[in-house]
């Protein structure tokens, strides 16, 4: 990769993690739809799982003290018995299969009936949750618009949402990297100057975006992480679908063109 795409992706990287800094959400999902176009997917995965865990990393250190610890260690459970399964499976999906699953999910998380509404202090839903969004996270990258509306649908404030869903992700992240970058074996497919230019802006993002997060209140929070999570999730189910008729019609036509 060149100089020049690599400071893009830095500038990038700081823009998306100062966008998960504020709203805690939507940062990973942007950035993974960028990796996902300019690499092959595991690659893509291996770099956007150390960015993340850079990023959310930083961001729960730095919000450690809104941290809610019993949410963490139930999610951790649901996302040991998910990289248990699909170690076993060792699926790796399609791009418009990927980029449809990071869309639905979060419509799929809302239509559920009122009896199992998200609630992030529910052991069994927060362990329901973490296999589900393990799973998609081995799927798509993130698990971001499922997690968002899962700690969205409880009585969390802004800063307690952004810093336990922080310490999940840094979990569910380090999870990805033992799966693309050891089971699937692709770390080695990855520059190190690109990963390090990822750790360190993702860290900036991070920094820069506290104080704007200070300043909302809780409702202008949730008012517009919904707004955000909605967009760029119809965004992916329209590129989604896109690639998916594309894909057959390019195959068509080349092949058309051979004969």
């Amino acid at each position: 990769m060149t100089p020049i795409m690599i400071a893009a992706l830095g500038l990038l990287m700081v823009a998306t993690a100062f966008l998960s800094g504020l709203f805690g959400m939507a940062g990973g999902l942007i950035l993974i739809g960028v990796l996902l176009a300019l690499m092959p997917l595991p690659t893509a995965m291996v770099l956007h799982a150390i960015t993340q865990m850079a990023s959310n990393g930083w961001r729960a250190f730095l919000w450690r003290a809104h941290i809610r610890w019993r949410p963490v260690f139930v999610y951790l459970i649901g996302c040991a018995l998910a990289l248990a399964l699909w170690s076993i499976t060792r699926y790796v999906p399609d791009k418009p299969v990927a980029l449809l699953m990071l869309g639905v999910t979060p419509f799929m998380a809302r239509m559920m009936p009122s009896g199992i509404k998200p609630d992030p202090d529910s052991i069994w839903q927060g362990a329901f949750y973490g296999s589900v969004c393990m799973g998609l996270m081995l799927m798509t990258g993130v698990s971001g618009p499922l997690m968002d509306t899962f700690f969205l649908g409880g009585k969390f404030g802004r800063r307690e949402i952004v810093a336990t869903k922080a310490t999940c992700q840094v979990a569910s992240h380090f999870t990805k990297l033992l799966y693309f970058g050891g089971i699937i074996d692709q770390a080695a497919s990855l520059d190190p100057v690109l990963a390090a230019v990822a750790i360190a802006a993702s860290m900036l993002g991070t920094s820069l975006a506290r104080r704007l997060l200070e300043a909302m209140s809780d409702q202008q929070y949730r008012v517009w992480a919904t707004r955000l999570i909605t967009t760029i999730a119809c965004y992916y189910i329209a590129y989604g679908s896109w690639l998916l008729v594309r894909t057959p019609v390019m195959a068509a036509f080349d092949k058309g063109g051979l004969q």
